[in-house]
């Protein structure tokens, strides 16, 4: 029970309530899911697992890198991103770090660990996007960054696929020097050797604690020994490098403790055991300034009044299938409760407040089902749920803009199969609605969060809240019934092949080779637009299971208030007020 009062308790506490209970749970389709969340769990297992053994790291008097998370990380608060990945098919399936969002003595951290299973930490391609985008994270939610590094520098033999370019391996210098001008604090513990690549991931956070056999430099013995290049390898440069390896073993290596501890004092703190490294963290952590959570709550917190696990009913794995959305957010809120804006108007989004642990936070969504007489711009029309209108996208910016307003974190749970097309959906002004949309969700300067439920689809994927937004959209979550494709497989085959049937019927030729090619290009969208290669190419941070979505949002939110930039004071409030005042115009 909070210490703390509650500011206008009338309006955040006991809102109108969503959801129903299940009448009969569908078993069918929830195995459906399931089988897809399985497959995926041993894939991740799979990729985590490969690399040098436990216990050959072990061996080497080391934790390995989750090891040091579960260490570092509060109980039950790590929130794993871009698990999967792997956008260049690295051997391994890995990019060779860890990233997600934890807590360290109950403050919220974007967390980054080099994974010493795999060739200790390197650089591999891929890898600077992911830790890209951690710092991203960081940036949006205004939190710490934290790294248990152990990075042994670029894998020399794909240097050109991770070494130069604007978003490769010098990126995250940059992104570490914006943060701290920010005022948000790098903090890094160092594990091993961490040369070239790895020595600037130690020097440009702002703590740097070391481990007693940990080091950092510009370049590492094997560089140092080998600077004197003929264009070639030849015997007497053989032996050269092998003396120069064998002397360089008996010393210590470039930047060592006794070097950035002893005389540059570039390492504030060493420690001789790994765990004090990890200890030394979580103490620097309990100097930033951070919210308690109660500033922030409308009410207590409390589980939704249905429980999460009927999503696996309530969300058909069958694309064409419609569903209640109103029972989906019944299943992730606080007490099933929703305050919704501007009911029946824009009937094809949802939108209103919720809250999640007592924090209270915007909710968009598409509608599922037919919308008889609709959209008012066609005469006897009738709308499709997941497909954006006038209404609807003038809906959503007023919401987003409301929201911003009243310093509100959005959660937006898309399921979406595009935007109405034709000229009558260009007369109603569709597409300069939709870029709209996307300059309010720009100018709202909040944190925002994305679920791909279903569907993710043409330009209503990314102006649904999606990744697109490099400076709103602080992660996104696809579900085992996720697909993302700029259109159906089958639409994609008939706008590309739709002429060239027709030229092949009129010239009297077999039409059977372009059908093949149809079919062959509809299979190569399934393909790649399904939760796997969605995750391995970025697409989503991470596929989560149903029931570990509500966990996932109450992250978001909880780390959006942790130290926001700015805030709104809730009797100053103006959403819930539109909301009310409009119910009350419709009554």
């Amino acid at each position: 029970m909070s210490t703390f009062g509650y500011s206008m308790p009338n309006y955040f506490q006991n809102m109108p309530t969503v959801g129903a209970p299940l009448d009969t749970a569908n078993s069918e389709n929830e195995a459906e899911l399931k089988k897809i969340e399985d497959e995926l769990e041993k894939e991740l297992s799979e990729v985590l697992d490969s690399g040098t053994s436990d216990d050959d790291v072990h061996k080497k008097g080391q934790l390995t890198a989750r090891q040091r998370l579960e260490y570092l990380v509060d109980k039950g608060s790590w929130f794993p991103l871009d698990s999967l990945y792997n956008p260049v098919d690295n051997k391994d399936g890995s990019t060779g770090v860890l990233i997600g969002l934890g807590k360290i003595h109950d403050k919220w951290a974007v967390i980054i660990a080099s994974d010493n299973k795999k060739i200790v930490g390197a650089w591999v391609p891929g890898q600077a996007l992911k830790l890209t985008r951690a710092t991203d994270i960081a940036k949006q939610l205004n939190i710490p960054l934290v790294y248990v590094l152990n990075c042994s520098g670029v894998k020399l033999d794909e240097q050109d696929k991770v070494y130069a370019g604007r978003v490769t391996g010098g990126t995250p210098f940059f992104r570490h020097a914006d943060l701290m001008q920010i005022g948000i604090p790098v903090i890094v513990g160092i594990y091993g050797t961490n040369p070239a690549g790895g020595g600037y991931h130690a020097i440009s956070p702002t703590i740097l604690i070391a481990h007693e056999k940990a080091n950092m430099a510009v370049g590492g013995a094997g560089i140092v020994g080998g600077m004197n290049p003929k264009g070639y390898v030849d015997a007497e440069t053989a032996q050269a490098l092998i003396d120069a390896t064998k002397n360089a073993g008996r010393s210590d290596p470039p930047g060592s403790v006794s070097i950035h501890f002893g005389e540059t004092g570039f390492f504030r703190e060493v420690y001789a055991e790994e765990e004090g490294v990890l200890e030394a963290i979580k103490k620097y952590i309990d100097a930033i300034p951070a919210y308690n959570e109660n500033f922030f709550r409308v009410d207590e917190p409390k589980e939704p009044a249905y429980p999460v696990s009927d999503l696996y009913s309530h969300l058909p794995f069958n694309q064409r299938r419609a569903y209640d959305v109103r029972k989906v957010i019944g299943c992730l809120f606080d007490g099933s409760e929703f305050m919704e804006f501007k009911s029946g108007y824009g009937p094809e989004i949802v939108a209103g407040l919720a809250k999640i642990n007592g924090l209270l936070c915007g909710v968009i969504a598409n509608y599922q089902g037919m919308i008889p007489n609709y959209p008012e711009y066609q005469e006897n029309g009738i709308g499709v749920g997941g497909k954006l209108y006038r209404q609807g996208l003038i809906k959503m910016s007023e919401f987003v803009t409301l929201c911003a307003r009243d310093r509100i974190p959005l959660v937006w749970l898309q399921d979406t199969t595009g935007i109405d097309v034709g000229d009558i959906a260009e007369k109603a002004e569709l597409l300069g609605l939709g870029q709209s949309l996307i300059f309010s969700i720009q100018n709202a300067k909040i944190p925002q969060m994305e679920v791909t439920l279903r569907k993710g689809t043409a330009a209503a994927h990314y102006v649904l809240g999606g990744p697109q937004g490099n400076d709103t959209n602080v992660f996104s979550l696809g579900t085992a019934a996720t697909e993302i494709y700029v259109m159906h497989g089958e639409t994609a085959a008939a706008a590309m092949y739709a002429g060239r049937l027709v030229k092949d019927q009129t010239a009297g030729k077999d039409i059977e080779p372009t059908i093949e090619k149809m079919n062959a290009l509809i299979k190569n969208y399934t393909d790649r637009s399904r939760p796997g290669y969605c995750a391995k190419v970025g697409f989503v941070d991470e596929i989560v299971k149903l029931d570990g979505l509500r966990n996932y949002i109450c992250a978001f939110v909880g780390a959006a208030y942790q130290n926001p930039k700015s805030l709104c004071a809730f009797h100053q409030m103006l959403t819930p007020r539109v909301i009310r005042d409009w119910d009350a115009s419709r009554e």
